[in-house]
């Protein structure tokens, strides 16, 4: 799950290129490496240059579906030891260059899909600030991204999420329940029914697409909801952050549910980056 009520402008979001994965390590130093600022990513490799991260989320092609399904990409924040959250949020995990990616991979996709339960933990409200989404308007797209969460009974609490009543932001609630609906939102909401037993990530990415247009999604969890994602081959990318923290006890961890078989499942790692002590990963995923 992700803290998302911070703002941050999109001219601070500087990071900077990725070492490659097999690029022999570097003699130790008795120095720290640099650290340009805490809104920027060092690279692993010196040599690299810096890049923002709006080029970094660019690099993504989250506007280049996946065959005939939208492009996915999860992005997630977990302490050293695997915690998602401190108490009951993220929000003490991050630093501000993952507030910016974060916010970047909501600038450069059609929609952004959490979990409910995420939702109201987290109060999501203002996705976007203004330079965001002249930024979208700029380039072909609607103000504000899609919101999609899944409720299979259509019990969302919106009196408690914040984002339900701004108005102008289009949400989509995917469910089962045939009769009930959602009173008391500002926001433009849509409840997409699907027949019971039938609701998967497959049938909504498919209905984003065919009827929102949707070509990339980017994923903020939770942890259960990521594992339905990658256990139903919809997962493209997967971000993580590792946040310089010790957590343990009985917190959430970054996947929930039951174990993905006996050899679990493969990625390739892609790019690594740092942030000061933040370590920022970017795995992608091979499908059968």
């Amino acid at each position: 799950m992700r803290a998302v009520d911070h703002r941050l402008p999109a001219d601070r979001c500087g990071l900077l290129a990725l070492a490659r994965p097999g690029a022999r390590p570097r003699a130790h130093r008795a120095d720290p490496p640099t650290v340009l600022s805490d809104d920027r990513l060092t690279p692993l490799d010196a040599a690299a240059g810096p890049r923002p991260a709006r080029d970094v989320v660019g690099a993504l092609r989250l506007d280049e579906p996946v065959g005939d399904r939208p492009r996915v990409a999860a992005a997630m924040i977990v302490s050293a030891d695997g915690r998602a959250q401190l108490t009951d949020r993220s929000v003490g995990l991050g630093n501000a260059a993952d507030r910016a990616l974060l916010r970047e991979l909501r600038t450069g996709a059609d929609a952004v899909l959490a979990g409910t339960r995420t939702l109201h933990a987290e109060r999501y409200a203002t996705l976007l600030d203004d330079d965001q989404r002249e930024h979208r308007l700029a380039h072909g797209r609607t103000p504000h991204p899609v919101v999609v969460t899944v409720s299979r009974r259509l019990d969302v609490p919106v009196a408690e999420i914040p984002l339900f009543d701004e108005a102008g932001v289009p949400i989509v609630v995917a469910t089962e329940e045939q009769t009930g609906t959602l009173e008391g939102c500002g926001a433009d909401v849509e409840v997409a029914r699907f027949t019971p037993g039938t609701l998967d990530f497959p049938g909504v990415l498919a209905h984003l697409a065919d009827a929102h247009g949707v070509r990339g999604v980017s994923c903020e969890g939770g942890p259960g909801l990521l594992r339905q994602l990658i256990a139903q081959e919809c997962l493209d990318d997967l971000l993580v952050t590792v946040a310089p923290k010790l957590v343990a006890g009985e917190t959430l961890t970054m996947l929930t549910g039951d174990r993905f078989g006996d050899t679990g499942i493969d990625l390739a790692l892609a790019d690594v980056h740092r942030a000061g002590d933040h370590l920022f990963l970017h795995y992608t995923r091979e499908h059968p």
